[in-house]
C-alpha cells in the first residue's frame, strides 16, 4: 500500500475546493461481486482525513427531467420504478432495488452539482461518476445513467438562459475502457466533443466511434501512454481551436493502473499522477473549467486504488489553487483562443 500522505491544511486565505458525494446510498450486492462498491466510502473517508482543503458534499439526486436531456423516458421509468427485464440487469451487472436506482441519481446529481460549481470556481469533482458505458435507452458495464452526458446537456441549457452564446463542452475521457455510451449519446452533437484514450482489447468490445480515439495496446507503460496523451491534446487543440470549450469533463479512471483487475495496461502511480497533472494543467492554462468524476478503478488491492483517486482529488485542488483565485472575474470560460495559451 501506497505511503499516507498529508497535503497542507486550509486556512482562512486558503478555501475549500468542492467534491460531491454519492457513497451513502449504499450499492447493495450479492457476496463475491465484483464491483468495489466500498471504493467510494473508503475514498470519501481517506479525502475527509487527509484533505480538509476539499469540502465535501453529498450530491442532490438528479430529477426525472435531467435525466431525460440524456435518457429514454422508458429507461428512466425502468430503472425508477424497478421494471428493468433481467436481460437489463445483467447487462449492467447490478440486480435492480430501490437503493441501486437511487444512487444512479444520486451519482449523476453529484457530477451536475461539479459542472455548476466548477464553471463558478474553475474546478470541481465528483467522487463516483464516470458511467460512460450508460446510452440513452440502456445501462451497461456497472452504469445505469450516463452522468457525463446528462450534466453536459443540462449545463449548456443553463448556460444558454444566462449567455449570448453556446457552450462547448470537451469529454476527456482516460477511463481504460472506452466510454461508448457517451459517444454514442452525443454522436451527432458537434457541440460536444468526445476524447477516448482506451485499451485497444479492453471492454467495450465493440466500440462506439468517438469524435477522438486513441487506442493502446495491452501492456502499455508510462512513457508511451503519456506520449499518447500529449500528442491527443495537440490534436484537440487543433480540432477545436475555432470554437474552445467552455467546460470540461474529465473522466480521471484509476484503472490503467498496473495492479487493476480490469485495465490491461501497466501505468504506475508516478505515471497516473502525471497523467492528471498534464491534464489538469492543459484545461487551466486555456481556462477550461472542468468538472472531475472518479471513473473505473478494480485494484487486486482495492486501498491501493483508494490512494490513487485520493491523489487525483489532491491535485485537482493543487490546479484549483492555481488558478490564482481570480476566475470569477475572468472572461467567459475558453473565450481566450487556444492557440494564445501557454504550451
Amino acid at each position: 500500500m501506497p505511503p499516507q500522505r498529508r497535503w497542507p491544511l486550509t486556512t482562512p486565505q486558503n478555501p475549500r475546493v468542492h467534491a460531491y458525494t454519492s457513497d451513502h446510498h449504499r450499492l447493495p450486492l450479492p457476496s463475491g461481486h465484483r464491483f468495489p462498491v466500498s471504493k467510494y466510502s473508503l475514498l470519501r473517508e481517506r479525502v475527509a482525513a487527509e484533505l480538509p482543503q476539499v469540502q465535501l458534499i453529498p450530491a442532490p439526486p438528479a430529477s426525472e427531467g435531467e435525466l431525460a436531456l440524456a435518457h429514454e423516458p422508458r429507461w428512466i421509468s425502468a430503472v425508477l420504478q424497478g421494471t428493468t427485464t433481467d436481460a437489463e440487469q445483467r447487462e449492467i451487472g447490478f440486480p435492480w432495488s430501490p437503493a441501486m436506482a437511487e444512487r444512479s441519481r444520486r451519482s449523476v446529481g453529484a457530477t451536475i452539482a461539479a459542472a455548476r460549481q466548477a464553471l463558478d470556481d474553475g474546478v470541481a469533482a465528483n467522487l463516483a461518476g464516470g458511467t460512460h458505458h450508460a446510452y440513452a435507452h440502456k445501462g451497461a458495464g456497472f452504469c445505469v445513467f450516463n452522468d457525463v452526458a446528462v450534466a453536459a446537456r443540462l449545463m449548456q441549457a443553463e448556460w444558454h438562459r444566462r449567455h449570448a452564446g453556446p457552450l462547448q463542452v470537451l469529454v476527456l475521457d482516460l477511463d481504460v475502457h472506452q466510454g461508448n455510451g457517451t459517444a454514442s449519446i452525443f454522436a451527432r452533437d458537434p457541440s460536444v466533443f468526445t476524447v477516448s484514450l482506451h485499451g485497444a482489447r479492453n471492454f467495450p468490445f465493440r466500440k462506439e466511434a468517438s469524435d477522438l480515439d486513441v487506442e493502446l495496446p495491452d501492456g502499455c507503460r508510462d512513457e508511451p501512454y503519456l506520449e499518447a496523451l500529449d500528442a491527443t491534446l495537440v490534436e484537440v487543440e487543433c480540432r477545436l481551436a475555432a470554437q474552445p470549450p467552455g467546460l470540461a469533463f474529465y473522466l480521471a479512471g484509476a484503472d490503467p493502473h498496473e495492479g487493476d483487475r480490469l485495465g490491461r495496461l501497466k501505468l504506475s502511480a508516478e505515471g497516473l499522477a502525471e497523467r492528471d497533472r498534464r491534464v489538469l494543467e492543459w484545461l487551466r492554462l486555456r481556462r477550461i473549467p472542468v468538472a472531475l468524476s472518479m471513473a473505473g478503478g478494480y485494484g487486486h488491492d482495492i486501498a491501493i486504488t483508494v490512494a490513487l483517486q485520493a491523489t487525483t482529488i489532491a491535485l485537482a485542488w493543487q490546479s484549483w489553487q492555481a488558478w490564482g483565485g481570480d476566475f470569477r472575474a475572468s472572461d467567459r470560460p475558453g473565450a481566450a483562443a487556444m492557440e494564445q495559451s501557454a504550451p
